[in-house]
Order: C-alpha cells, then structure tokens, then sequence
C-alpha cells in the first residue's frame, strides 16, 4: 500500500514541478530574473528563467537522446521495485518515489522542450547552479536513499557486534576452562 500512496505523491509532485516552470515560462523572458530575497546588495534567491541542455551541473550539455534514455531506464526501474513491492521500507519507498517524481518531471521537459529542461530556482548564498522542483524531489530522494543505507548499514555492524560474545565473555570462558 505505501509504495501506491508514494507513486500518488510523486505525481502531485511531477504536477506541482510542471505547473511552476509552466508559470514561469509563459510569464517570463528567458534569462530575465525576479529578485524574491535580498540583503542590502547580497542577491539571496531569485525566480530567473534559463534552459538547460545537460544534467546535473550543466553535465552532458548536448545529449539529448542520452539523457533521456539513461532517465527512462532508471524511471522504469524504479517504477518496477515499486509496483511489484521490491522495496518495501518505508525510507527506501519515500526515496524511490522522490527519485522518480524527479525524473519524470525533468523527463518530460527533455521530450516535449527539444531536450532543454526549464530551470528557475536560483539561490546565491553558494555558488550553486539554477534548478526546479524536479531537481529538489531527485537529490531529496538520493540524500534519504543514502541515509537509509548508511542507517542500515550501522544497523547491521551492531547486530553483527552485539552477536559475537563481548571481552569478559571471553575471560570468563576461558577461566572456567582451567
């Protein structure tokens, strides 16, 4: 039940990702830039409206067919470990259905935008590129996957240590031996 209550979400999100770079395309000139916080001089975050033709870090600039097929597969195989229950804790879920919801939506800019994917969020405070909703709902996703596995993965080393008798254990054994 919870991985269709997460594919739900992650299509109110590819929803909520298309409507924002929809206003934003038609209500804006490509590059022209909304200063929405600011201290003194210091540009903290802007609405500025570019197109990107890569992946992540502007990587890959140019391969379209690429980048799309890389991101059907992985779409696909998400898609699949959720609908067939492949995944089943709730963490795992919530990060898959995040990753997905990601995918999708910058997805679906590559196929219908001739490969260019509609950027708007820009935040200054860091040099960091501009990015979209989609772009949020993926590294989401991947930072609570890689949460998850780094909790299980302590999880585990303890089970595996609380298993194996402790020091005193070992003397007291031995003591008993002798």
């Amino acid at each position: 039940m919870l991985q269709y209550v997460w594919l739900l979400i992650a299509a109110l999100l590819v929803g909520v990702d298309r409507l924002t770079k929809y206003i934003v395309s038609s209500n804006m000139e490509l590059e022209e830039a909304i200063h929405i916080i600011k201290f003194g001089d210091t540009e903290v975050l802007n609405i500025y409206y570019c197109l990107n033709n890569g992946a992540a870090f502007s990587q890959l600039k140019g391969h379209k067919t690429f980048l799309i097929a890389v991101t059907s597969v992985v779409i696909a195989g998400l898609l699949i470990m959720m609908i067939f229950k492949k995944v089943k804790r709730p963490l795992y879920v919530a990060a898959f259905g995040l990753m997905l919801s990601g995918g999708v939506g910058n997805l679906l800019d590559r196929i219908f935008n001739n490969g260019l994917v509609v950027d708007f969020i820009d935040f200054r405070l860091i040099n960091f590129p501009i990015f979209n909703v989609a772009d949020i709902c993926a590294v989401c996703g991947a930072a609570l996957l890689l949460l998850a596995s780094i909790t299980d993965e302590i999880r585990k080393k303890k089970e595996k240590t609380s298993e194996l008798p402790s020091d005193n254990e070992l003397s007291e054994d031995n003591n008993g031996e002798n």
